[in-house]
C-alpha cells in the first residue's frame, strides 16, 4: 500500500464526507463542522472553484483531519492536490497513471470502479481501496457477490449513501463508505446549517461504528 497508516485509518473511520460546491465560500467551516462530529476524513471535489486553495486551508487549520482530493481524472491533477496536501486522491473513473503518480508521492489511490475487472485491475496497479460509483445503482448484495471470489478488494461505496443504508454496504463487505450530500447538503453555509452538519456527521459516524 502507498500509505498504509491512512488506509487503516480509514478502514477504522469507515467514512469519508465529501465536500462538492458551486463556491468556495464558507467551506472550511464546512470542514470544520464536519470534523465538530467526528469525521476524519473529508474530501474536497477538484469540481468545486478554488478547490486546491481550500485543500491548502483546511490542511493547515485541520491538522487532526485526513484531507483528499476528489474529482480528480487525470496524473498532473492527482500531483497539484498532493503538493498542496492531499494525502489521498479520489477519482470517478480508473485511470493507472494517476494511480502510478500517487504511488510515487506516498498517497492513498482510490480510483473510480464499476466491474470487478475494473476493481482488480486498479489493485494490482496500487491502489488502497476502489470507489464503486454509482453505488445505488448495483447496491450492497453486489458488493457482498464480488468480494466472494476477490476478499482482497477494499470497496467503498459513493454515490447514494447516506444514513440509512450505510450500515448495511459495511455488513456486505464494504471497507468504508463515502456520502457527499448526505451529510453535507446544498445551500446558504448558515450558523443553522453548520450546526445541522455536525449533528448529520455525529448520527452518521454513530451508524457507521455500530
Amino acid at each position: 500500500m502507498a500509505n498504509a497508516k491512512l488506509a487503516y485509518e480509514l478502514e477504522q473511520s469507515k467514512l469519508v464526507a465529501i465536500i462538492r460546491a458551486d463556491s468556495a465560500d464558507g467551506l472550511i467551516e464546512v470542514a470544520k463542522a464536519l470534523q465538530a462530529g467526528g469525521v476524519k476524513f473529508i474530501e474536497v471535489t477538484m469540481t468545486t472553484p478554488g478547490a486546491l486553495e481550500i485543500l491548502k486551508q483546511a490542511s493547515d487549520v485541520l491538522p487532526e483531519c485526513h484531507l483528499g482530493a476528489g474529482s480528480v481524472i487525470d496524473a498532473p491533477t492527482a500531483r497539484l492536490a498532493i503538493l498542496v496536501g492531499a494525502k489521498y486522491i479520489v477519482s470517478p473513473t480508473l485511470d493507472i497513471a494517476t494511480i502510478e503518480m500517487c504511488n510515487q508521492y506516498g498517497v492513498s489511490a482510490i480510483p473510480g470502479t464499476f466491474t470487478p475487472t475494473e476493481m482488480l485491475r486498479a489493485t494490482r496497479a496500487g491502489a488502497d481501496f476502489v470507489k464503486l460509483f454509482p453505488a445505488t445503482r448495483l447496491g450492497p448484495q453486489f458488493i457482498k457477490d464480488v468480494k466472494a471470489p476477490l476478499p482482497q478488494l477494499k470497496i467503498i461505496p459513493t454515490g447514494g449513501v447516506n444514513a440509512e443504508n450505510a450500515a448495511e454496504f459495511l455488513r456486505a463487505g464494504a471497507s468504508a463508505v463515502a456520502a457527499g450530500s448526505s451529510l453535507v447538503g446544498k445551500g446558504e453555509i448558515t450558523p443553522q446549517r453548520l450546526k445541522e452538519i455536525t449533528e448529520r456527521a455525529r448520527e452518521f459516524m454513530g451508524k457507521v461504528q455500530s
